[in-house]
């Protein structure tokens, strides 16, 4: 008996006693279509879906700026496209990625394999321009083996603020303040902003914005105002860039000659003999104040870094940059504006401030 037959026989057997007839599937069948890419700066409700590295996700709640398949507000939706959709998939899982699509959105932290066969992470949402040209927009990416990797800015594959919501905090903020500056300052201090729930993160991340917002009144001024204090305490080194060259720079206004040794020391930059440096790289200062916010308590018990994520609170971190000059009553007024800052940049980002505002 024919293949065919044999089929037609079966079939017509299993229906004259009444059971379910397997149909074999087709080897066309493609996945689902994919949805819309998912974008950091969209806010999702319960019920809505996105499309992100080759699989739909439907959001479970309110969320905004949470990555799908790294937060546990997104559920799975399944695989989608045969390689369409922003970040869409050809493997799955390990080092496989969909091939980069001239023309195609991607959105920040989506992987994607180039022409040449090496894989390239997107540091910033773009139209699909070309990885190897647009090196702003896209970083090479090395695959651990288990859909992790290194690469771009930041080691969760992207900062926990957008673009949109920078500009949305820094309406007037000087030029020298870029965005790009911030993001390609990351990689100095990875844990920043990547420790913790997702919660945890935004949190650290805007505590920081909120307290160089203070030192910048609103990252307007790169040096601070009055320039004429003697910045240069009596160290073995001396000041070779000059006695009054110490003075505020940067997001965290770094001051005094052992503070630009320290920092350019870590940093692997002569800053004691460059201080300049802060005034005039994005990059450079804002490693600076990164610096400060993950390695110095200051007047304080604890890093800001530290205070954040392990729950000590938003107060702590005055603390560590300021202590008894505002703190403990020492000017609440200064206190209270760093807090209005944390809470309005907290709201932007989608999270609660937390407890312990004040000092």
């Amino acid at each position: 008996m024919s293949r065919q037959r044999l089929i037609a026989f079966l079939t017509a057997l299993a229906v004259a006693v009444g059971l379910a007839v397997l149909v074999p599937l087709s080897s066309t069948a493609s996945a689902a279509d994919c949805a819309a890419a998912w974008n950091a700066s969209s806010v999702y409700t319960g019920g809505q879906s996105a499309s992100y590295n080759g699989h739909n996700w439907t959001a479970k709640w309110w969320t905004e700026g949470e990555t799908p398949g790294a937060a546990d507000v997104w559920a799975d939706s399944g695989a989608c496209g045969s390689g369409g959709g922003s970040g869409g998939t050809t493997g799955g899982s390990g080092c496989s990625y969909p091939s980069w699509v001239a023309g195609r959105s991607y959105v920040t932290g989506d992987v994607v394999t180039y022409t040449n066969g090496l894989l390239y992470i997107a540091t910033h949402d773009n139209p699909g321009y070309d990885p190897t040209i647009s090196t702003w927009y896209w970083s090479p990416y090395t695959c651990s083996g288990s859909g992790g990797g290194t690469g771009g800015t930041n080691p969760s594959g992207g900062f926990v603020v957008s673009e949109a919501q920078f500009d949305q905090m820094f309406p007037s903020r000087n030029s020298f303040y870029t965005y790009s500056g911030l993001t390609a300052a990351l990689s100095a201090y990875p844990a920043f902003a990547t420790t913790g729930s997702d919660t945890v993160k935004k949190q650290e991340a805007a505590a920081f914005l909120a307290n160089v917002s203070h030192e910048t009144g609103g990252l307007v001024y790169v040096t601070e105002i009055d320039k004429s204090g003697n910045y240069c305490a009596a160290e073995p080194y001396g000041c070779p860039a000059g006695t009054y060259s110490y003075y505020g720079r940067g997001p965290m206004q770094l001051s005094w000659n052992f503070n630009y040794k320290a920092a350019g020391d870590s940093l692997g930059v002569d800053l004691l003999d460059n201080p300049g440096l802060v005034e005039t790289d994005p990059a450079i200062s804002w490693k600076t104040g990164l610096w400060y916010w993950n390695t110095q308590t200051g007047p304080g018990t604890m890093t800001p870094h530290n205070a954040m994520v392990n729950g000590a609170g938003f107060g702590e971190t005055i603390r560590s940059i300021n202590g008894s000059i505002e703190c403990n009553g020492g000017n609440p007024a200064e206190v209270q504006d760093r807090v209005n800052k944390y809470e309005s940049y907290a709201a932007i980002l989608g999270v609660s401030p937390g407890g312990n505002l004040s000092c």
